[in-house]
């Protein structure tokens, strides 16, 4: 497809609008009353999530995650801490988390600092996970290099017939991160670009609200 063509591409959103008066005070709130509306849509994959970390040349890197949970306004997700969002999280705890439900004309920015979850709490969750993927996360040492995919599907062969009847041990280096955010924008498309932007920051322990242009 040549540039010319990519540069037609576009939509006018005109779904819905969103107004200071329409969210909530506390934006923890509307986020989950948005994923809720993604959700009850039936849309692919809505707690998809782009992570965005730095290392530390203060090269930006992204890439898709998944939400897990959300506790005492934390964000949830799970890694392993040894992979390279892993070693940049240690050496950086600023992050941001981006959600896009596109049938909905809708986007979520989320800004803030991440923890690691203590591991009593990662193996809860991690005997919840489809045996399958428990051995995956074994299998796999994230972000080695590896001489070609026949490596991972050995290994992880070993690790089935190892683990037959369950009981698969987490990883040492695999858990669960919670980013406590400092800043959070929900955005709604509208038509002629005039999008809706409406940004909620953190001052102490409480939220501050304020309209955005587009």
């Amino acid at each position: 497809m040549e540039t010319k063509d990519i540069q037609k591409l576009r939509e006018d959103y005109s779904q819905s609008s969103l107004n200071e008066s329409d969210v909530h005070k506390d934006p923890i709130k509307q986020f989950k009353e948005w994923l809720n509306e993604s959700i009850n849509s039936e849309l692919p994959e809505p707690n998809a999530m782009t992570l965005s970390t730095v290392d530390k040349e203060h090269r930006p890197h992204s890439r898709i995650v998944l939400l897990k949970g959300i506790e005492q306004s934390n964000f949830i997700f799970y890694s392993n801490y040894a992979s390279d969002k892993g070693e940049e999280m240690k050496g950086n705890p600023n992050v941001s988390l981006c959600f896009l439900w596109t049938e909905l004309e809708r986007q979520v920015r989320i800004d803030g600092t991440v923890k690691k979850m203590s591991k009593q709490d990662s193996e809860q969750y991690f005997m919840t996970r489809p045996i399958k993927s428990q051995i995956g996360a074994l299998a796999s040492n994230q972000s080695s290099v590896i001489d070609d995919r026949k490596v991972l599907e050995k290994k992880f062969e070993e690790l089935t017939a190892q683990y037959s009847e369950g009981n698969v041990p987490m990883p040492e280096n695999w858990g669960g991160y919670y980013v406590d955010p400092t800043d959070i924008e929900f955005w709604q498309g509208r038509r002629s670009r005039l999008h809706d932007r409406i940004k909620f920051s953190k001052k102490g322990q409480e939220w501050t609200i304020k309209r955005l242009a587009p």
